[in-house]
């Protein structure tokens, strides 16, 4: 896939910037705080319907306007797709595809994909169990754009079933004042969450095992065959690894565990059992990359990560997707960096930002597009 224009009306420091994409690699330079990311971070937007910087969609509209429009042309094996998403202070987005309201916005992934990699990812390892979930599920969206729907319903039912565990504990701490709650009630609500859990499971638990032989070998080759990655999937239900695609089984533990934590689940007033309490484990070696990798370990880690995700997308998809590479070579020493270089070449259209081109080969500047930026304006170099 080719993303051939993007158009960025009051979108963060743009006012009303137009982008023709002429070249397999797109090199935005640029001071710091001059616009850069806010490129790369539109088109993760119309990938993902989300931003790796989190905030509102307010946050993302300029100052002293009432929406912002992103919108763009993509190349694809299938055609043309013309894309549209509209930002606004108060009340909801809308998107579009060539033209047409989509009713959902769910319904607009899986158009665009493509793999963000930012030095804010330096910290999937070192960071919490939460970090680690919301990058397997943003791959996961990439794979199968269904899967945003079923955590969402996942999700849904988890918030219903946790308000349900407050207001049993507040009955228990406080009786005269709250009704108690019908076990029945509750039941239900387990059910629904074993059922919806499962389907994350079963999901996250495939990605994991898809991914981890890519990543090892990328892994193994950028650290000169001295290192061994391993990831697991350890979901918070505990089934046999040969278990985690059989539904019946997954959501049969599932039922189990929370009759085993009924207590403590009524004394905290929260949901103990489930994907929301997953984690991803990532060993060098057969030991934990968190506690114990260097900051070298831990940095080849990630960019093996990365690269296993681009190939993976591109073997489901049936077409490379984009690769938006944010401020992430400063971060890399020499030789990971030639190791990330090397695997782009054209292969991948990729969006990367840089304060300088000292970075980049003379090769690789010479077959670039390169963008100069500065207090929101983009210019040919």
């Amino acid at each position: 896939m080719f993303l051939e224009q993007l158009h960025l009306r009051h979108f963060r420091n743009y006012e009303d910037q137009p982008i023709a994409f002429t070249a397999p690699k797109t090199i935005l330079v640029g001071d710091n705080a001059q616009g850069k990311s806010n490129v790369l971070e539109a088109v993760e937007l119309l990938a993902t319907l989300r931003s790796h910087r989190g905030g509102r969609d307010r946050d993302l509209v300029q100052t002293d306007h009432s929406e912002s429009i992103i919108t763009a042309r993509l190349r694809r094996l299938s055609g043309d797709t013309k894309l549209a998403m509209t930002l606004r202070n108060s009340g909801r987005r809308t998107v579009a595809i060539n033209g047409e309201t989509q009713k959902r916005q769910l319904d607009f992934l899986g158009v665009i994909n493509a793999v963000q990699f930012s030095s804010l990812d330096l910290d999937l390892v070192r960071g919490g169990p939460g970090e680690r979930r919301r990058w397997l599920d943003v791959l996961l969206v990439q794979l199968e754009p269904v899967y945003a729907h079923i955590l969402q319903q996942y999700q849904t039912v988890l918030k219903q079933r946790n308000a349900l565990l407050k207001q049993r504990r507040s009955h228990l701490t406080n009786p005269g004042t709250t009704a108690p709650i019908d076990p029945t009630q509750l039941a239900l609500w387990d059910a629904q969450l074993a059922t919806a859990g499962t389907r994350v499971i079963r999901r996250r638990a495939r990605a994991i095992a898809r991914l981890a032989p890519i990543a090892q070998q990328w892994h193994h080759n950028i650290s000169g065959q001295q290192e061994i990655l391993e990831l697991r999937y350890a979901s918070n239900v505990a089934v046999e690894s040969a278990a985690q695609d059989d539904a019946g089984v997954i959501q049969q533990a599932f039922l189990h565990q929370i009759k085993e934590k009924a207590i403590a689940e009524q004394y905290q007033g929260t949901s103990l059992v489930g994907p929301h309490r997953d984690e991803i484990e990532f060993l060098i070696n057969q030991t934990p990359a968190r506690q114990y990798g260097s900051q070298g370990q831990q940095r080849t880690l990630v960019l093996a990560l990365k690269l296993a995700e681009l190939i993976l997308i591109e073997s489901v998809i049936s077409e490379p997707p984009l690769l938006l590479l944010d401020d992430v070579l400063a971060e890399l020493d020499l030789k990971r960096q030639n190791q990330l270089l090397e695997t782009i070449q054209d292969r991948f259209q990729t969006l990367i930002t840089a304060t300088h081109l000292g970075a980049f080969d003379a090769q690789w500047v010479q077959s670039a597009q390169i963008l100069t930026v500065k207090a929101g304006q983009l210019h040919q170099a």
